[in-house]
């Protein structure tokens, strides 16, 4: 693991209006943030610039900041975002060596009951999987977004993930097949529908919850 080091940030105002992420590629609250600290030391020096700040993760290490991510949401744009494909410990147990789900989902529940912006992502989507219908009803009393992402399988991942599913859930094999050797994204496409389908009924009971949103919650799909 590369530690980052950088000079202080001497002028944050200079971020101010911009977006600002944290956790594209490495998780911002990995393990051993606890021992170095850099993403608290960059929140700290981002604290009063105004910045559109979006925190990534899969770890409740962020409720050790949870009193500086209360300082920050006055002046900033502050959102923070949790991966959750299942509801599966086992499943999750298979993909990630990330905390449980049910960390994560009680680390969201503080921080939206702290008056701060959350995400679930739903990323990936596992076809036959991942029950996005249970994912939402399990948080939908505790985010104000849900995005969505699509199981994307290229080079040596995909190989890995193909055996995984001929390993241990044979039955969908057929299926990954499918979408995945042969190009056919109509289990993707019958999704969607799905989803749209339901959003108007899902998405305006969720609205009716959030008291901190300006505009109506949002699902988006990235593929």
């Amino acid at each position: 693991m590369d530690v980052k080091n950088w000079p202080e940030i001497k002028n944050p105002e200079k971020y101010g209006g911009q977006k600002v992420i944290i956790g594209t590629v490495t998780d911002g609250y990995h393990p051993l943030e606890e021992k170095y600290g850099r993403t608290r030391k960059i929140l700290e020096e981002l604290k009063d610039s105004g910045a559109d700040i979006l925190i990534c993760t899969k770890s409740d290490l962020v409720l050790r900041d949870l009193d500086l991510l209360k300082e920050i949401n006055q002046k900033n744009r502050l959102t923070v975002s949790w991966s959750v494909n299942t509801l599966d410990e086992s499943f999750k147990e298979n993909m990630d060596a990330a905390v449980s789900i049910e960390r994560r989902l009680a680390a969201m529940k503080q921080v939206y009951d702290a008056g701060i912006r959350t995400v679930c992502f739903i990323s990936p989507v596992f076809p036959g999987l991942t029950d996005i219908e249970a994912i939402i009803e399990r948080e939908k009393d505790q985010c104000d977004l849900v995005w969505l992402e699509n199981l994307n399988l290229r080079g040596g991942f995909k190989k890995t993930i193909m055996d995984y599913i001929a390993d241990k859930h044979s039955d969908l094999l057929p299926l990954y097949e499918e979408i995945y050797n042969k190009k056919n994204r109509s289990y993707f496409e019958a999704l969607e529908k799905k989803r749209r389908k339901s959003l108007k009924n899902t998405a305006a009971g969720l609205w009716t919850m959030k008291r901190r949103m300006k505009e109506s919650p949002k699902y988006i799909r990235q593929s």
